[in-house]
């Protein structure tokens, strides 16, 4: 059993040098030309109600494989060009300031070359999102479970106790242990109610993550923390801690990662995730620089300033993948009549970081605007399952990534020293 999270953040300072393998400085070895990669079962990883991590040896945890089972699906790499602080001890002060002190850092980054996963490959998104939704799924006999490829040999969940607190999903390794994938779990909750054990806390983060202010919609909401003044005035420095002390899926993100990366020191890591899971994949990518692919996920720029991330000279090493007829990625499941508000969501975020491949379902094949558009399903279904004729006209699998420009959110809101 590892450290809980609530340990790991007031010991950071001293076990930085044990934690942050992830950003230890080593020379760069040329990347061999990039090749389809096999991943094996490694170790299983709990998150329990208590917020701690646990380690167990997956021979005494053993799952159903997924081995029998085969799909002429495979997953390719590429190098991808991500930055990390030329500094471990530099990185641990800054993310003690932005922890304590709620104070943003300039820090000195390095670039790397880093094997990644191809995102402007179809099928790799494809097979991508079928590992991020089998992290809503205890198993590989629910009839939600997608087949992988036999370059994926096996899985095995964390978090599925019946006290876990939410933050779960899948982890894979290669065999010689170059590469780690994690993925995330988003929101499990139905519109009206509902969505399993993590419903609750899902929310929780949700609205603490995604709303302009504390889920302020209007008079009748009871806020996600007591940040709200009046009219559209909103306590930032509340506002700010309320991610910290309020919001536990980042803080056990962050501490998932050291103990990955402690197991793990020379591997490089992705992280994948679908909604609120991929948010917060984002911003362990940003916080940690390392490729994230992310699916229908809000935008989380709005997060990362709140939670002072020290940010990187880019952010093109996380790709977010979406589409137009979604509200919630789009930032248009807003106001009082919303469908997300009539379920308790205050979902008013945009701004992604780093590129989105955005797939215009709207224009191009006539969907209408809807959240039940939302789930991963419809992303594997009905975009990535076959190719998308818009970017094949243009000689590409999928659309070109692009960065988000001149993106705005909660406009209306002023945010400063409101005391209460």
């Amino acid at each position: 059993m590892l450290l809980p999270t609530t340990l790991t953040a007031l010991f950071f300072p001293f076990l930085h040098p044990l934690l942050d393998h992830g950003l230890e400085e080593r020379p760069q070895q040329p990347l061999a030309t990039p090749s389809p990669l096999q991943f094996q079962l490694r170790h299983l990883h709990a998150v329990s109600g208590s917020a701690q991590v646990v380690l167990s040896d997956i021979t005494a945890h053993r799952g159903p494989s997924i081995a029998s089972h085969r799909s002429d699906y495979a997953l390719q790499s590429r190098p991808v060009k991500a930055y990390r602080p030329s500094s471990s001890k530099e990185h641990a002060e800054a993310r003690r300031l932005s922890i304590y002190e709620r104070q943003s850092s300039n820090l000195r980054w390095d670039e790397w070359e880093i094997p990644g996963p191809d995102t402007e490959s179809r099928k790799t998104l494809l097979e991508l999102a079928k590992m991020t939704n089998n992290a809503y799924v205890v198993d590989n006999n629910d009839t939600q479970w997608y087949e992988l490829d036999k370059r994926w040999t096996d899985a095995y969940p964390f978090g599925w106790e019946p006290d876990a607190d939410g933050f779960r999903g899948h982890v894979f390794a290669t065999a010689d242990n170059s590469t780690v994938v994690v993925s995330v779990k988003g929101t499990s909750a139905g519109l009206f109610g509902g969505g399993g054990p993590t419903a609750k806390k899902d929310k929780l983060n949700d609205n603490l993550l995604f709303s302009c202010c504390c889920a302020r919609v209007d008079w009748t909401w009871t806020t996600a923390c007591g940040c709200y003044r009046s009219g559209w005035n909103c306590d930032q420095q509340c506002l700010e801690e309320s991610l910290v002390t309020e919001s536990l899926f980042y803080p056990i993100g962050t501490n998932l990662y050291n103990n990955i990366t402690y197991m793990y020191p020379d591997s490089n890591i992705w992280i994948i995730g679908h909604s609120l899971g991929g948010a917060l994949a984002s911003l362990l990518g940003v916080t940690f620089g390392v490729p994230v692919v992310t699916f229908e996920s809000p935008g989380e720029r709005m997060a990362a300033s709140r939670l002072h991330l020290p940010s990187p000279p880019s952010t093109h090493h996380v790709t977010h993948v979406y589409h137009t007829a979604d509200p919630i990625a789009m930032g248009t499941c807003t106001g009082v009549l919303s469908s997300c508000a009539l379920g308790g969501y205050a979902m008013e975020s945009r701004c992604h970081l780093g590129k989105s491949i955005l797939y215009d379902t709207v224009s191009a094949v006539g969907w209408a605007v809807d959240i039940r558009t939302h789930g991963i399903v419809q992303i594997i279904d009905k975009l990535l399952n076959e190719p998308w004729a818009p970017s094949v006209e243009q000689g590409r699998e999928v659309p070109e990534p692009q960065t988000e420009e001149d993106c705005v959110e909660c406009y209306h809101w002023e945010f400063g020293d409101f005391p209460s």
